[in-house]
């Protein structure tokens, strides 16, 4: 069921940030930084993935995910709702509840066996896809699933996610290149303004995350 009431953007934004650190889904450590998978180091890691275990966060947070894209994209734009292997597919299957629509998955790289899929579920040419996601960093991950999904013959001009890493300036302009508009809840910037509210880390961790978040590749040149 789509939800009736809607708050404001910036109060999604912090709402969302302090469900993130209640639930400790976010890891601030400036002595010790975390390695992404492009070999990147940072003082931050979030797991978006915690969140289903949390069943008031996650219905909250799914209704804040549906409205925000059906306000962005429109009531009728979508007649499938699809997730990424793997941490998009819970999140997808929630958001399809609430639209009342198919959910189907995209796999990272055929099985290889089989019937060799990428695609799981039943979507069909034409269709218009959403791709939903925990997370974006520059949305690179993002491409191929997209990728996938048109192969099928279906569109898939959105994607909607939870957490957007939000500093990284090309990130928007390579979706929107690929054809693709991103939908999200909140960013870095909105968990440290909250975290620094709430006294979440003390203040020289948060320096440091924000000396990171301003220039992230050079902070990790240095880490």
């Amino acid at each position: 069921m789509i939800p009736a009431t809607y708050p404001d953007r910036i109060t999604v934004a912090r709402l969302t940030a302090r469900m993130l650190l209640d639930i400790k889904a976010v890891h601030f450590n400036a002595t010790e930084p975390f390695t992404f998978a492009s070999g990147l180091k940072a003082p931050t890691y979030i797991d978006c993935r915690k969140l289903i275990s949390f069943p008031r966060i996650r219905a909250t947070l799914m209704d804040f995910l549906t409205c925000r894209v059906l306000e962005d994209a429109g009531f009728e734009a979508f007649d499938n709702i699809a997730g990424g292997e793997t941490a998009g597919i819970p999140f997808a299957a929630l958001v399809a509840e609430r639209m009342a629509l198919p959910m189907s998955y995209v796999r990272k790289k055929p099985k290889g066996y089989g019937r060799n899929a990428r695609i799981e579920g039943a979507m069909s040419e034409g269709q218009r896809v959403l791709l939903v996601e925990d997370l974006t960093t520059d949305g690179g991950s993002k491409l191929s699933f997209v990728d996938a999904i048109r192969e099928t013959g279906a569109t898939c001009a959105h994607t909607a996610v939870i957490f957007y890493y939000g500093i990284f300036p090309e990130t928007e302009p390579r979706l929107a290149e690929h054809g693709v508009r991103l939908h999200h809840l909140c960013t870095w910037w909105d968990v440290l303004a909250e975290a620094r509210r709430g006294g979440d880390f003390d203040a020289a961790t948060l320096d440091a995350v924000e000396a990171f978040l301003r220039a992230p590749r050079d902070w990790a040149a240095t880490a």
